[in-house]
């Protein structure tokens, strides 16, 4: 038995960059997955939008993932629904497949800004008053006056 040459070989490990597919491919995929979720979800009822997810379209048949079999099962009934809008979409399937998986949560909301304490702004206008640079004391100025604009009581 000979050796199989270098070309033949099935490679392990990392592939090279340069034979990935490319990033902006991939987020104009993830873009499109996501329209795709949104309009298909958009025509089930409320309780069932809110518990599942579109996640592909694999050999004739729209995937989703449901958070329980309870929910993977009223959305089989929707199969006809589905089938229906992803034609309308250009999407040609079949069938519907629901896979039961955690769904990815939400990203929430950003925080609110924490206003600056009456006292950090205190300590910003005392090292301004030290600095030489003068671009630099306007900043440290700047920064104590949104505790002052934040603040009933000022300093």
């Amino acid at each position: 038995m000979q050796p199989s040459s270098p070309s033949r070989r099935k490679r392990s490990g990392p592939v090279p960059v340069g034979e990935c597919v490319s990033v902006a491919a991939l987020a104009e995929r993830a873009r499109e997955l996501d329209r795709m979720d949104q309009r298909l979800r958009q025509t089930l009822p409320v309780p069932l939008r809110d518990q599942v997810r579109f996640a592909d379209v694999r050999n004739g048949r729209v995937v989703f993932l449901a958070s329980s079999p309870a929910w993977a099962s009223r959305l089989r009934l929707a199969q006809a629904q589905i089938l229906s809008t992803a034609r309308t979409l250009g999407v040609r399937a079949e069938s519907v497949t629901v896979k039961v998986a955690t769904l990815p949560s939400v990203p929430p909301e950003p925080a609110g800004r924490k206003p600056l304490s009456p006292a950090a702004a205190r300590h910003l206008q005392a090292a301004a008053k030290s600095l030489t640079d003068p671009e630099l004391r306007a900043l440290f100025l700047e920064l104590a006056s949104f505790a002052e604009l934040s603040s009933p009581h000022g300093r």
